[in-house]
């Protein structure tokens, strides 16, 4: 029998959290993914507070209401995660998909005092000048203004790099989601590694880091069967993510 859309929806973004714990990506029990499942966006699924990445069922994640204020009361809600996840479904329906991480890579060139992603190979140009940057931390972001401040950044954008905390990434699809966050934190570790060796960086004109952001642009297939094997990987290595 097929899957409904929420079903899907689910193992998807289960299998999204243990990708990302095996490869390293995620921060102890922090961090936090959400995919909406309603036609307005305000109806979305989010990991529960404080449970491993590693861990996470399909049928772990809550069903929330970015309507209803309630959920902020729930104790397996983080702050945080309700925050930012539920103001950026709330008012922002065309994104279906926010993955928030801190990876080392990404959080280090965050950490810059003017954070930028130079284009430097073919990773680093596929976000030549569609990234946008707060620079404005202030903390824990576990007030509404503070994600609606956010998600205003998002105008425009599917990335935010968050100055000295992390990084956002949206979409409408979970699997180039999921490759779009991989590949920026490839990106950030090249640009990393090659500032550690002291050497100038031969950066791209602007015309080829264009040509290359708009070819990545012309390959979702590429992102989607990325995931689509990750996903594969995960679900053999542990059936139980499907439950």
């Amino acid at each position: 029998m097929a899957l409904s859309f929420e079903e899907q929806t689910r193992i998807d973004l289960a299998a999204t959290f243990r990708i990302i714990a095996h490869l390293g990506m995620h921060e102890a029990v922090a961090n936090h993914f959400s995919a909406a499942i309603s036609a307005d966006g305000k109806q979305f699924l989010l990991n529960p507070k404080w449970k491993h990445f590693s861990r996470i069922r399909a049928s772990d994640l809550l069903l929330l209401d970015a309507d209803d204020p309630a959920c902020a009361q729930r104790s397996d809600v983080d702050a945080t995660a309700w925050s930012i996840h539920g103001q950026i479904h709330q008012r922002l329906p065309e994104v279906r998909v926010v993955l928030h991480l801190h990876p080392v890579y990404t959080t280090s060139v965050a950490c810059l005092a003017e954070p930028h992603i130079p284009p430097i190979d073919q990773n680093s140009a596929r976000y030549f000048n569609r990234v946008a940057v707060d620079t404005l931390y202030g903390g824990m972001a576990d007030t509404v203004e503070e994600g609606a401040r956010l998600a205003s950044l998002l105008a425009g954008k599917s990335r935010l790099l968050m100055g000295n905390h992390g990084v956002m990434v949206t979409g409408t699809d979970i699997g180039e989601a999921f490759d779009d966050v991989w590949t920026l934190e490839r990106a950030c570790q090249i640009l990393v590694t090659a500032w550690s060796t002291g050497q100038p960086l031969k950066i791209l004109s602007d015309e080829v880091a264009e040509k290359t952001a708009r070819a990545w642009e012309g390959i979702p297939d590429f992102s989607r069967q990325h995931f689509a094997e990750m996903k594969a990987l995960m679900i053999a290595a542990d059936p139980s993510l499907l439950d």
